[in-house]
Parts: structure tokens; sequence; C-alpha cells
């Protein structure tokens, strides 16, 4: 599958399909928290991390999630990446454990996935 750079907004219902072809019940998505865009439907994050990082992303801004579109609110974002570890930014796991910075996950997303 093609990684598509999201600026505006996508309808759930093509995440849900395109999930489906994928991984199943989800789709990879790498957010930058500094241009408000995402990278989704890559077969790994790091390949979503590399594109935006091509396009002019710098790592510092790039966290990688899992969007489950089935689920509701806020269950259906999983902060879980290898690319999130990042001990020189203070962030030791997989998870982003800055909430302000999950907050802003948060908010793009629900930004950028049209209900």
């Amino acid at each position: 599958m093609e990684i598509r750079i999201v600026r505006n907004s996508i309808p759930k219902e093509e995440i849900q399909k395109l999930a489906a072809e994928q991984f199943g019940e989800y789709v990879k998505i790498v957010v930058d928290v500094e241009k408000n865009v995402a990278a989704f439907f890559g077969d790994l994050h790091a390949d979503e991390e590399a594109l935006l990082l091509s396009q002019g992303s710098k790592q510092e801004n790039l966290w990688g999630i899992n969007f489950y579109p089935a689920r509701i609110n806020d269950g259906r974002i999983e902060f879980d990446s290898m690319i999130n570890v990042r001990p020189s930014q203070g962030n030791r796991t997989r998870g982003v454990e800055n909430q302000a910075v999950r907050e802003k996950i948060l908010g793009i997303v629900n930004t950028l996935i049209a209900e």
C-alpha cells in the first residue's frame, strides 16, 4: 500500500476499508506535531517517518501511533511505536510520555480524520 501524507481530512470509512486490507483493525500513522500533518498507510512507522523527513519534517516532531477506526473516542489511538523511543527527548518507551504531545497528536488526528 502506498504511504499517503494527509494534510486535509480523510473519511474514517476510507481508513476503515484500507485498515481491513492492511492490518485488519488498524493503520499505522506518523504525526508531525509541528506541521499538523500525518503519514498514513505505511507497513512500518519507520517508512512513514522517512517519507515525512524527506518532505522537510524534523525527527523530534514525529510520533508514531496506531489508529483503530472502529473504536470510539480516545480508544481509537494507541501510542506505540519504536520511532517514539527517544531518550534524548525524555521519551524512554514506545509510547508518548509527554501529555502535551499526546494531546497535540489527538487534536491533529481528530482534525485529519472526518467522522
